[in-house]
C-alpha cells in the first residue's frame, strides 16, 4: 500500500528489443526509486538508466545482487551474463533483498514493512521451487528436454533438470536463419521430442515452421522475458494462479511443459 508501481513494459514485450519512448522518460524523471533486471536484458534502455543514476536518481539493476559464480555465461555469448536469471526461483530470490533495500532508501518509514513483505516473498520462492520438483517428477527423464524460440531458459533447465534448446540465441535481436531451423527438425526427429514450445513475447513463425518440417506439435505458449497480464486468471490441476504475476507465470510455465512432455 506504500508504493505506486510503474511498469514501462507490458506483458508480451521483448526486452531485449525494447525502445523507450518519450513518455518512459518521463515516468522515470518522476519515480523515487528505478528497478531494472540488469545483466544487458534491456539493452536499449540501460543507457537511459545509466543517465538517471548519474542524474542521482535512486536506481538499481536487481541482478547485480546475484554472485557471479552463479551467473551463466553462454559459450557463444563468451563475455556477457545470461541474463535470465529469473528461471530458478531461489536464484532470482536473491534479487528480492535489492527490492527491499532500495524501497527502504526511498521510503525509511516503510523499511521494516518492506522487510516484512521481502521474507513472505521469499517464502513464496522457495514454496514455488518445490512444488515445481514435484509436478516435473511426472516427465521421465528421456522426455526432459524443452525446445523454445530463443535460449531463455537455460537457468530454468539447470534449476528443474531439462536439457534446453533454442532456435536462436540468448537474445531475440538476431533472427533465426534456416540453417538454424534445419538443425533444430533434425534434432527434434532424431530425439523423438513429444513437443516444443512457443514465447509469448518472442515471434512465432520460427518455432512454427519447425513444428511443420518436423511434424510436432507445439505444447503451449511459455512467457519468457515478460509475464502475462496482471489479473490474467489461470487454472490447472484445480489451482488458479494470476499470470501477471512471476509465481503465477512460473506456474503456468511448469504446468504447460509438464502436460506436453509427460
Amino acid at each position: 500500500d506504500r508504493v505506486n508501481v510503474v511498469g514501462l513494459m507490458g506483458p508480451g514485450v521483448d526486452p531485449h528489443l525494447y525502445k523507450p519512448a518519450s513518455g518512459d522518460v518521463v515516468k522515470l524523471q518522476r519515480a523515487k526509486v528505478i528497478f531494472y533486471s540488469g545483466l544487458m536484458l534491456e539493452g536499449r534502455m540501460t543507457d537511459l538508466f545509466f543517465r538517471m543514476a548519474r542524474a542521482g536518481k535512486l536506481v538499481y539493476a536487481v541482478t547485480e545482487s546475484i554472485p557471479e559464480k552463479d551467473r551463466l555465461e553462454p559459450p557463444e555469448f563468451a563475455g556477457h551474463w545470461d541474463p535470465h536469471v529469473w528461471g530458478d526461483p531461489i536464484l532470482w530470490s536473491n534479487c528480492i533483498v535489492t527490492v527491499v533495500d532500495g524501497l527502504s532508501k526511498a521510503d525509511p518509514a516503510g523499511a521494516a514493512d518492506y522487510a516484512k513483505r521481502g521474507r513472505a516473498v521469499d517464502a513464496s520462492y522457495k514454496a514455488m521451487k518445490a512444488w515445481a520438483l514435484k509436478r516435473i517428477a511426472e516427465v521421465p527423464r528421456k522426455h526432459r528436454i524443452l525446445i523454445t524460440s530463443h535460449d531463455a531458459f537455460n537457468y530454468f533447465g539447470q534449476a528443474f533438470g531439462f536439457q534446453v534448446v533454442a532456435v536462436q540465441g540468448l537474445s531475440t535481436v538476431t533472427e533465426a536463419g534456416l540453417a538454424d531451423i534445419a538443425k533444430m527438425v533434425d534434432f527434434i526427429k532424431q530425439k523423438k521430442i513429444k513437443a516444443i514450445f512457443v514465447e509469448s513475447s518472442v515471434n512465432p513463425a520460427a518455432i512454427e515452421r519447425v513444428s511443420k518440417d518436423a511434424n510436432v506439435k507445439i505444447g503451449g505458449e511459455l512467457f519468457s522475458d515478460a509475464c502475462g497480464k496482471v489479473g490474467d486468471i489461470h487454472e490447472a490441476h484445480g489451482e488458479k494462479y494470476d499470470v501477471g504475476t512471476f509465481v503465477g507465470m512460473l506456474k503456468h510455465n511448469i504446468n504447460t511443459v509438464v502436460d506436453a512432455l509427460k
